[in-house]
């Protein structure tokens, strides 16, 4: 068996357990949820596309008070609660961003996109290893989710569990081989693994993809794609020794 598919049954038993108490929930709310009206519902509507115009200019507290404006118009909209939880996330308030997305999960057991974003949520926060299960259970609803087995690479390199950062980077590099930055979460797993000159031909190939990554400045950004800091420094080491 190899390490990617190990990932996924070491977490599966856990993950279940998860998916009953989640569904028992969403049963519980839906039995005692009370419908948006139409009105509401294109009142909800109106306040969740100003909230995005305004997350689109940085303005995170104008974003964020339509956007909750918008969840109580239309409480039992997933997608609502999910973009909510998301731009307090980009706002840096990321303990109120988990509250929104499990809110989100709660009543859509099966969201891919709420699953995605409360793994990020978790991962930049540090919380590990709830974000390994977040984002393994998000792989298992859709097997080629290439945002779910990036996020575990750089999870399972912060763990120093090397074998599966590196397989789950393989896999994200597979399914999205134009996004270079599997290609840098493989690298710098390798190379904290101890092979450098591996990782060093890993690093060339998220070059080839994208020449900004021969700026060590531009590698600062990484931390807008869920890189922790220590992990950046390591991206630049690896840049550094080409």
């Amino acid at each position: 068996m190899n390490s990617w598919n190990f990932a996924l049954n070491r977490s599966l038993q856990v993950l279940k357990k998860l998916s009953l108490i989640l569904v028992a929930t969403h049963i519980w709310l839906a039995s005692s949820a009370i419908a948006a009206s139409s009105e509401d519902k294109r009142a909800a509507d109106a306040y969740r596309q100003e909230g995005l115009s305004y997350r689109q200019q940085a303005r995170f507290s104008e974003a964020i008070a339509a956007l909750q404006k918008s969840v109580e118009l239309d409480p039992q909209n997933t997608e609502g609660r999910v973009i909510l939880g998301w731009t307090q996330h980009l706002a840096q308030q990321n303990d109120k961003a988990a509250r929104s997305l499990w809110e989100a999960i709660y009543r859509s057991p099966r969201s891919l996109t709420a699953f995605n974003a409360i793994g990020i949520v978790y991962l930049v926060r540090g919380d590990l290893p709830q974000s390994v299960m977040l984002h393994s259970w998000a792989a298992i609803l859709k097997n080629d989710n290439e945002i779910a087995h990036y996020n575990l690479s750089l999870a399972y390199q912060r763990l120093q569990q090397y074998d599966l950062a590196i397989a789950y980077a393989q896999k994200a590099m597979e399914l999205e081989p134009s996004n270079p930055h599997p290609f840098v979460a493989k690298a710098i797993a390798i190379w904290t693994s101890g092979d450098q000159n591996k990782a060093k031909q890993i690093f060339r190939e998220a070059v080839a993809i994208d020449a900004r990554y021969r700026s060590s400045e531009f590698l600062t950004f990484l931390n807008e794609a869920g890189f922790s800091n220590e992990q950046i420094q390591t991206a630049k080491a690896v840049l550094a020794s080409l």
